[in-house]
């Protein structure tokens, strides 16, 4: 990992078990340059390292295509599992520019939620038909193995991906992972208030419980108060309900999370600033801040 990134947080008093770092935090649409080159222009991608070496990886946005190149510069065959929130095209469209993807050594597990009647793999081909992509699905050259996890548990030596229904349009969700006491909850898409989300009448509360005392929580905060006035109904949450959200959770670490497109590096540092101040204000002892290209997330064993 590159020394040049800052460690956004450390947690327990033992060796750091767990390393993640977001290669895209910007949400629908990549908007690059030099107006958010601070917290990143490239859409969700989020990499998940443990002490063993295995790689986890939380979304294809485009971010996903910068950490492909670096997977293909390390030694050794490349080797991930992938882990789809939903299908919307900020979480998709760097697919197929993962490089990884073309090498025959490649292995790769993609896990997601089934959308109704349609499987993940047959979503993946249907982006790549001739119709929006030039390189036709069967072109990808790794083994690649394909499964469902809409909601419920998925365990391996140890490490624990736990997936819930998000407040969001088609079947999306949000997950929670665990590892050697370290956790850490990825929920770019999900709109905490309204009526237009059918999830059922215990949603709330089963978030906080989903949620509880994660070490880190990687959350929606697309909208100001004002903006989401106008955007009811989007499936994306504002800044104050994130930090009201992880109050009542219990969370060790707020990170805001895809950001608009059109707001730039001074205006997302002036509103995260303002949000330190107002979590303050409430009495609340979490830490607030925005996630950021390139930024390493570091989780260290707790000891009881």
């Amino acid at each position: 990992m590159d020394a040049s990134r800052a460690t956004t947080l450390a947690t327990g008093r033992a060796k750091s078990v767990l390393e993640a770092v977001c290669w895209g935090t910007r949400g629908s649409i990549a908007s690059p340059g030099p107006r958010t080159a601070k917290y990143g222009g490239n859409t969700p991608c989020l990499e998940v390292r443990l002490d063993d070496g295995r790689r986890f990886i939380f979304d294809a946005g485009t971010g996903i295509r910068p950490l492909g190149r670096s997977m293909v510069n390390e030694d050794g065959a490349a080797a991930a599992t992938i882990f789809l929130t939903h299908f919307h095209w900020d979480h998709i469209q760097g697919f197929p520019f993962f490089r990884p993807l073309y090498d025959p050594d490649t292995s790769l597990r993609i896990i997601g939620p089934k959308q109704f009647d349609v499987d993940i793999q047959t979503l993946f081909a249907g982006q790549m038909g001739p119709i929006y992509f030039p390189i036709p699905f069967d072109a990808l050259a790794a083994r690649k193995e394909f499964s469902h996890l809409n909601e419920g548990v998925w365990h391996e030596d140890g490490f624990t991906v736990s997936a819930m229904r998000m407040r969001h349009a088609s079947f999306t969700v949000g997950y929670r992972i665990e590892y050697s006491g370290a956790s850490l909850a990825y929920v770019p898409d999900n709109e905490l208030r309204g009526e237009h989300h059918d999830v059922g009448e215990t949603w709330h509360r089963d978030f906080i419980d989903f949620l509880g005392g994660v070490d880190v929580l990687i959350h929606d905060a697309m909208f100001t108060e004002e903006e989401y006035e106008s955007k009811v109904g989007w499936g994306h949450s504002t800044f104050r309900q994130a930090i009201h959200i992880s109050a009542e959770a219990g969370v060790g670490k707020l990170l805001f999370f895809h950001h608009d497109p059109e707001r730039d590096d001074g205006q997302l540092s002036a509103l995260v600033s303002s949000c330190r101040d107002e979590a303050l204000s409430l009495g609340h002892t979490f830490r607030v801040d925005a996630a950021a290209e390139g930024a390493d997330i570091l989780l260290q064993e707790t000891t009881p």
